[in-house]
This record gives structure tokens, C-alpha cells and sequence, in this order.
């Protein structure tokens, strides 16, 4: 196949950082996506309905795209209230709460310490019909474990005494999450990265530890990497399109201690789309990118259409970000599919 038009699609987990960052990072995500779920790790983290909104007004400060929707989610701590959670509830735009473990990942320093502590607040989400977002991962143990063991240990309980709670397993990383979300009730989705359908632990370490391939979930084996791709690509709609894409700029990443993130955003779509041409499941890919998030977050569909073409682009070795650069994902290097607009 040369070409495919899907319709355009959303993106269900997507940093874009504040400040002079918005300026670059809305438009590589906007350019391809109409809808898009934006994480609230920020410095401080966005805890209040109030911090929510004027974060979306500057977001949709540098907006350039009229389809373009960015819906937000509560940082969930001890510190949130079962009112502000109320308040999100009736707030346009606000779809759910993201439980960051305390020092889980970048920017989690405000996450949650115990995450019984927040049963109550797991209570008025379900009550309110709000939507958990999960990073699911604990902080101790083996690094290429610590997804599955958060599902043991927190996931399985909280899904069991919260039933009717909505969750999203975000950018899940193992087997052990696929076959979770498999056998879980309609409840529980997850969103899957591009970067875990192409990559896996040996372009991370082989030949050197390469920074800008580091995220957390960290990236597994080439079995975890198989069993994500086959879930992608199954047509099983608790599995659906999340970039997590996360831009650090060059100094953050290569140092002493790389901050945890893959910018993706201006190439995550012909990266799924090279993913799924190459499993030969290219007519499962609409229904990846463009229904099942939609539906699980009872949204309509979009109505605007966007064009892939097999034609090949060079990833630039350099991105702008803010006042500094980014390097993007498979910098340097060649993507055989790339995206075509129908604006």
C-alpha cells in the first residue's frame, strides 16, 4: 500500500511542557492531531481545576489549528480534594486525574506517596465517571520490572474494589501489562507509544547507552516489544494511540543523569503507520489512532481526514525548543512513511 487516509487522529497522552516550549510543541503535536490529552507534570504540578484552565488558554494561546483540542487531567495527590475533583468533573475539557507514584518518572516528585491514601479520591472518580490515568510503575526493584509488579501490587486491588472505575494503563512497556489489560473488564484501556512498538532495550544499550532513547517505562525486551505490537495491531479496542512524547532539551538529556523522555510528537504518526505497514496491519491502524481512544473516552468522532503517503523523510538531527534544541526520536535517520495534511 502507497498511500492510506484515516481519519485524523487524537493523541491520549502528550507532554508539551509551558513556557517558550508551547510555541514549538503544540504544532508538531496539532499538525497531525486533533485532540490531544495533555499530562500536568509540570513545576509546580497542575493539582487545581484553576491551575488546568489557564495552563489550556496558554496552550491554545499558540494554537494555529481551529480542529485542534487539547484536553487536560488533574495531577492526583494526597493534596487534591474530592471537591476539586467535583469541580474537574463539571469543567469542559477536563477528562480524568493522572496518578504519578512519587518518584516514578520526570517531574513526579509531587506524586503520590501511598497510593491507599487516595482511595477516596479513586471513589469520587468512579462516582463522577472521571477517568484514572495511571503510570504504573513502582519505584524500587529491578528497573524492567517494576511495571508488572505495579499492576500486582496496586492495579489488580484497585480494580477490584473500584469496578466501574475507568482506567487508562498509560504507555504500557511489558507483556505482563498487554496480558492485563486482556483479561481486565471494559473498565481498563492502555495507550501504547511509538517508541515501545519500534524499539527495545538493545537500541537503548547496544553499542552504548544512547540518552535520547531512554523513557520510563524504560524499554523492554524484543518479547514485551512483540506482545505490544500484536496488541496495537490486534483490532482490541482497550488498545489505543498515547505518544507520550516529552521533550528535554539537549543539555537535560545528555548529561550526567538524562532526564526519562522520547520526543516523537512531529513523527509519531508515520512511525505508527511504519509499525503497522511492516505487521502488515495497516487496515487496523484508523481504529488504533482514531476510534477506540474516542470511544473509551466517550467522545465523538472526528470528522476531518489526514493522508499517510509511503514516501520517505529524513529525521532532522535537531528540533528548536524553546531558546535551545531537542533532539527527536530516529534523529538523523529515515522514515519510509510520511503524513500528508487535508487541511
Amino acid at each position: 500500500m502507497k498511500h492510506l487516509i484515516i481519519t485524523r487522529p487524537d493523541d491520549w497522552h502528550v507532554h508539551l511542557r509551558d513556557g517558550d516550549m508551547l510555541p514549538h510543541t503544540v504544532p508538531s503535536t496539532e499538525r497531525d492531531f486533533a485532540r490531544t490529552l495533555v499530562m500536568p507534570n509540570l513545576k509546580p504540578a497542575l493539582t487545581s481545576v484553576e491551575q488546568l484552565i489557564t495552563y489550556r488558554e496558554r496552550i491554545l494561546a499558540v494554537s494555529k489549528k481551529a480542529y485542534f483540542t487539547p484536553y487536560m487531567t488533574l495531577y492526583l495527590n494526597e493534596d487534591v480534594t474530592e471537591n476539586e475533583l467535583q469541580k474537574a468533573a463539571s469543567t469542559p475539557h477536563i477528562l480524568g486525574a493522572k496518578l504519578y507514584p512519587s518518584g516514578a518518572t520526570t517531574n513526579s516528585d509531587q506524586g503520590a506517596t501511598s497510593i491507599l491514601a487516595l482511595y477516596p479520591l479513586l471513589e469520587s472518580l468512579q462516582a463522577h465517571q472521571l477517568v484514572l490515568q495511571i503510570h504504573g510503575e513502582v519505584t524500587h526493584g529491578d528497573i524492567f520490572d517494576r511495571e508488572a509488579h505495579f499492576i500486582e501490587s496496586y492495579l489488580k486491588p484497585i480494580s477490584k474494589q473500584f469496578p466501574k472505575l475507568r482506567m487508562v494503563l498509560e504507555h504500557i512497556s511489558s507483556k505482563a501489562a498487554v496480558d492485563f489489560i486482556e483479561q481486565s473488564s471494559e473498565y481498563i484501556a492502555a495507550t501504547i507509544t511509538p517508541h515501545h512498538l519500534m524499539f527495545n532495550r538493545n537500541q537503548l544499550l547496544v553499542g552504548g547507552v544512547k540518552p535520547h532513547y531512554y523513557c520510563l517505562p524504560i524499554l523492554k525486551s524484543h518479547a514485551d516489544q512483540v506482545a505490544l505490537q500484536q496488541a496495537a495491531t490486534s483490532g482490541n479496542p482497550k488498545f489505543f494511540a498515547g505518544t507520550d512524547s516529552a521533550p528535554h532539551t539537549v543539555s537535560n538529556k545528555e548529561s550526567a543523569c538524562g532526564c526519562a523522555g522520547i520526543y516523537s510528537a512531529p513523527y509519531a504518526l508515520a512511525m505508527y503507520a511504519e509499525v503497522f505497514n511492516a505487521l502488515d496491519k495497516l487496515q487496523q491502524l484508523d481504529a488504533f489512532l482514531s476510534e477506540f481512544g474516542t470511544y473509551f473516552y466517550q467522545l465523538p468522532k472526528n470528522k476531518g481526514e489526514i493522508e499517510l503517503v509511503h514516501q520517505p523523510q529524513q529525521i532532522p538531527d535537531t528540533l528548536p525548543l524553546g531558546t535551545q534544541q531537542v533532539v527527536p526520536v530516529l534523529a538523523g535517520e529515515m522514515l519510509k512513511w510520511s503524513v500528508k495534511t487535508n487541511d
